[in-house]
């Protein structure tokens, strides 16, 4: 690259907004309640880098204590309906409705730091009204429930009957809790721990060749 394209990328940068340098490296996140506002920026972040390039990952990093259910749903159904393969990360908590967002990740690139937290419980909402109106609001609850079971049975390989019945009061999980449960596929531990799992391969393969070179010298003799 010569001196005046460099010039020209560091006077581009110089001028990107952090979100902006996110989303060019394919990175989104969910901070906060899942709110209409939120949903739809993470919506329209999604749907922007997989037109922009369809197939490549992204990347969803997920703090949040969930939100309104029909919200969350919008995010979860442009998840799946986006070609790119979307990586979820859990950085602190996923509760509720960001849980389900979390497990509805890529199988096999659903991850959580070592210290978050997942929670489950099944929606719940104040009904009031006229007693028409309040059974309408239970029945929508009721449908919700049905659907949000569903989806975490689908996504976890637990039934979805273990899901109600374990989750009408909240449900915390640790990291490791949660990769048992089947709603992440990996805890991301240390570099230093990666180190050293990385030093430890290459010392068992130099010793197995060593091993194998001294078996073809004892064998030649």
């Amino acid at each position: 690259m010569d001196t005046y394209n460099q010039h020209g990328q560091y006077q581009r940068y110089r001028q990107m907004s952090l979100d902006d340098m996110l989303l060019e490296n394919r990175i989104v996140f969910l901070i906060g309640e899942i709110s209409y506002d939120r949903a739809a920026e993470v919506i329209m972040k999604m749907l922007y880098l997989d037109n922009l390039k369809r197939s490549s990952e992204i990347s969803l990093y997920i703090n949040s204590p969930g939100g309104n259910v029909d919200d969350t749903m919008a995010i979860y159904d442009t998840m799946l309906f986006t070609s790119s393969p979307i990586a979820t990360y859990c950085i602190g908590r996923a509760q509720s409705g960001a849980a389900i967002i979390l497990a509805a990740g890529t199988k096999g690139k659903r991850h959580s730091l070592p210290h978050a937290k997942v929670m489950l419980h099944q929606p719940w909402g104040g009904v009031t009204g006229q007693a028409a109106d309040i059974k309408i609001q239970a029945e929508q609850i009721l449908k919700s429930k049905k659907t949000i079971n569903e989806i975490l049975a689908k996504h976890t390989g637990q039934s979805a009957e273990k899901i109600a019945s374990e989750t009408e009061r909240d449900r915390y999980m640790t990291a490791d809790e949660a990769k048992e449960y089947g709603l992440i596929d990996e805890v991301l531990h240390e570099e230093e721990k990666k180190e050293e799992k990385k030093d430890k391969d290459k010392k068992k393969d130099k010793d197995s060749k060593d091993s194998k070179n001294a078996k073809k010298k004892k064998d030649s003799k």
